[in-house]
């Protein structure tokens, strides 16, 4: 009988993890960097030269927003899931699979649950770097009002804990690596695509707003977007509710999936 891991289990050990991953991280550092530093350069100048001249203005929240200005903060808060995602998922799978990472530490006094919350922190942690780099960039076209713009940071946190605990339920759930095709064909790319991102979601039919209102990002999206215009609303409140629920449900849910794949 497989006994059910508890939160409460989770020591503080589980910052060897995180910092095992971070030493890792340091030594291929420069090809971590790059990315999130010239990907906003690259859709900003897609959507903001190219496309933003064929669509003008943006109907948003009641008032008309240049189309670059309307998606920057999407492009953060995709960089948000992505990381984090894919961190916990194809990374961690590696670390758990193939480079037998998760069995030297269980050899270890970490026990399980200070291993995945380890991993799932760490998955958080590289949402926050690379949100910060391409903060930075898009902070450089004036896309950012501060001082509200530098709460993305700590969103970004909170959103790379939520995509990383949905991201450890998949590495526990998928018999194999090429199995990540399909959560991310069924989960991410639909949120990649229908969660106010490229458009807003009041364009949607009604069926598909309720649907789409519904999905993490879109609360991602809605309070990125709300800081990077400098606007506060009690609607907020609503959305970082809605994001530390999903975490906190998903959290336990990810321990219980990975202890039944790793302890026979």
């Amino acid at each position: 009988m497989i006994e059910l891991p508890q939160v409460r289990n989770i020591s503080r050990r589980f910052a060897r993890v995180w910092n095992r991953n971070l030493v890792v991280y340091r030594k291929i550092w420069l090809v971590n960097f790059l990315v999130p530093l010239f990907e906003p350069l690259l859709y900003l100048t897609a959507f903001g030269v190219g496309l933003s001249a064929l669509i003008g203005q943006v109907p948003y929240e009641g008032k008309e927003l240049p189309y670059v200005v309307f998606i920057a903060p999407a492009l953060l808060s995709i960089t948000m899931m992505y990381n984090a995602f894919f961190e916990n998922t194809y990374a961690s799978f590696v670390r758990m699979y193939y480079q037998k990472t998760f069995d030297a530490m269980m050899a270890t006094p970490l026990s399980l649950e200070d291993i995945i919350a380890g991993e799932i922190v760490w998955g958080a942690t590289k949402s926050v770097i690379a949100t910060a780099i391409m903060l930075f960039v898009v902070s450089l076209f004036g896309l950012v009002e501060y001082p509200h713009g530098l709460l993305i940071l700590p969103l970004s946190f909170l959103g790379g804990l939520a995509f990383g605990a949905a991201g450890m339920v998949f590495t526990g759930i998928v018999p194999s690596i090429d199995m990540f095709n399909l959560p991310i064909f069924l989960f991410i790319t639909p949120m990649f695509l229908f969660s106010g991102t490229f458009f807003p979601t009041d364009t949607l039919p009604d069926w598909a707003q309720s649907i789409s209102h519904a999905l993490p990002l879109t609360h991602l999206v809605n309070l990125c977007r709300m800081l990077a215009l400098g606007e506060m609303h009690p609607a907020m409140i609503l959305s970082v509710i809605y994001l530390l629920v999903f975490t906190v449900l998903l959290f336990p849910v990810a321990l219980i999936v990975m202890r039944r794949r790793l302890i026979k």
